[in-house]
This record gives C-alpha cells, structure tokens and sequence, in this order.
C-alpha cells in the first residue's frame, strides 16, 4: 500500500526549506509584486522605444540583404551580401570615410582645446561671469540647420557676408579698395564646415570640461600653491590628470555626434568638392541613387561603426560614476 508523507515528515526531508505558504514565501510574493508595480509604469515607454528605434533598424537590416532599386522595379529579390560588398569596394564611399574621419577628428580636437581654454577661464571669479557662461552656451542651443544657414548666408557669403565685409572695412581703415573677397564655401569648403562645427560644438565640450573642473579637490591646489607651484605646473600635474576622464567622455560623446552629422554638410555645401561624409552619401544612395539595399547597407554599418564608439563612451561615464561614488 502506498505510504503517505506527512507534514513534518516533508519538513524533514527538505531542513532549512520555508513553507511554501510561509512568511518568508509572502514576503517574496509581495517583493516581486512591488517590483512589478515600480516598473509597470515604464513599459508603454519601453514599448514605444522598442517600436520607434528597434523595429525600423531590424527592417533596415533586412532590406540590406535585398536588390532593390526603385529605378528597376522588376530586378528586385535577394542580394545576400552583395550590397556589403559594394559598400567596401565603392571608391565613393572610401571617400566619403576618409572625409569623416578628418572632419571628425578635426572639430572634436579642436573644440576640446577651445573647451578647455573656456572651461578655465569660467572656473575663475569675475564680475559678469554668469552673462559670459550663458553666451558661450549659445551656439550649442541653435538648431542645426538654422546654425549652418548662419553661417552660410550671414558669414560666408562672398558679397554680403560679415567675413569679407570685415575684410573691406579693414583695408578701408588703410586707404585700400582692394580687400580680398574669397569664396570661402568654394575655396576651402571643408574648413568652411569645419568651423562651423566647431563653433556649435565648443560649448558642449566646455560644459563637460566646466563640470570636471568643478568637481576637483580645492585643498589640494590651495597646498601646492602655498608650496609655491606655478599656474602651469597646477594645470600639468594636478588639473590634467584629474580632467583625463573629462576629456575622454567629452571626445567620445562628441564623435559620436558629430560623426553623424548631415545638416552642416548639406545646408553649406551640398556635398560638393569634398564634403560629403558618410551621412551625406547614404542621402545620395536612398533619394538620388533610389538604391535602397545599398543604402540601407550603409546605413547598418555606419550604425555599427557608432555603437563601438558609443560602447567607449559608456564604459568611461560607468568609470566616472564608481569614481564619484567611492569618494
């Protein structure tokens, strides 16, 4: 006859194990039930984040393994990895790689050393210091595009631009009607856009640096003045190292962006002459080529190209934050 197991004897076999009907099983319950309530709230957010961003890249996928030319309706179908191998042989977008990479680097360098110098001279005292902070935080505000027509219409401009107009009143103060007039969009069109950048960028990189400088140790600098170091060897031994972090999350978040960029690139010199970086090239691929497979092939690997940069970044502000935290 088959035994039945009884109460204790089931506490027995399992020693230290509660009741599944216990206090401490209840107090599970309720746990996972409030963690569910705390995070209820954030799944119509999660959801509409996965719609918006997740499902439109899985189809950009798909779509770069297909042939597909809205030029050749009747020649679509499956491309396999045709269209990634047109992405790495085509001399046009090795162009377009090399011209990234120089604007990238240049404006991120040099915005960072124009940050820093702001950076430096806002961590002093000085009467009107907090009108001067908002107007070097400008240019970061204005919208892109209406930054590049700025800088296109009202600066650049070889015939009404304030640029060549300075240069006409400048000789003008030496008797000479002869001023250069050179078409800065024509003759050095990637400095042209370089600059512009650079000047929507400073602040951003100053804000970082700001913020860094800020959080550094006043005691240690106020000992090594009083040990009779210069300004120069606090800036080297003391105010550089503790702003290395600073520095790396300034320049891997402004790659990030500005490795992206399209609107400066088409607003001022429509891709012309050297211009076109990588975002620009995609636009001529999809609207001008209609070429949607290789499009989107770019389009994936440039996504790629900028997730390990942003993979960086976000290991450096995680560094950032356990520094902070173990202070």
């Amino acid at each position: 006859m088959p035994t039945q197991t009884t109460e204790p004897a089931r506490e027995a076999a399992a020693p230290g194990a509660p009741p599944a009907g216990g206090p401490v099983a209840r107090a599970r319950r309720t746990g996972r039930a409030k963690d569910w309530a705390r995070r209820a709230p954030l799944l119509p957010a999660l959801v509409f984040l996965i719609a918006v961003t997740q499902l439109p890249f899985v189809a950009t996928v798909v779509i770069s393994f297909t042939r597909w030319n809205a030029l050749a309706p009747d020649h679509r179908g499956f491309a396999a990895l045709a269209n990634y191998r047109a992405v790495f042989t085509d001399p046009a977008l090795r162009s377009s790689v090399g011209t990234t990479v120089l604007l990238t680097v240049t404006v991120v360098l040099v915005s960072l050393v124009l940050g820093l110098g702001l950076a430096l001279l806002l961590d002093r005292s000085f009467r009107g210091r907090g009108i001067v902070r908002t107007l070097l935080i400008t240019p970061f505000l204005v919208v892109p595009v209406a930054s590049a027509l700025l800088w296109k219409h009202a600066l650049y401009n070889a015939s009404y631009g304030l640029i060549n107009g300075s240069l006409t009143w400048i000789w003008g103060l030496f008797g000479s009607d002869n001023a250069p007039q050179p078409d800065w969009m024509t003759e050095v069109p990637l400095a042209a856009v370089e600059v512009s950048l650079i000047w929507q960028w400073t602040p951003f990189m100053m804000l970082i640096l700001l913020a860094g400088l800020q959080s550094r140790a006043t005691d240690a600098v106020e000992a090594a003045r009083m040990d009779g170091a210069s300004a120069f060897d606090i800036f080297r031994y003391l105010t550089l190292p503790h702003l290395r972090r600073y520095l790396e999350l300034a320049a891997l978040l402004g790659t990030v962006y500005v490795v992206q960029n399209f609107d400066a690139v088409f607003t001022i010199t429509s891709g012309g002459l050297g211009t076109a970086n990588l975002p620009y090239t995609i636009y001529q691929t999809f609207y001008q080529a209609h070429d949607y497979g290789r499009a989107s092939a770019q389009g994936v690997v440039v996504v790629v190209c900028s997730l390990l940069v942003a993979t960086f970044a976000l290991r450096t502000v995680s560094s950032l934050l356990r520094e902070e935290i173990t202070r």
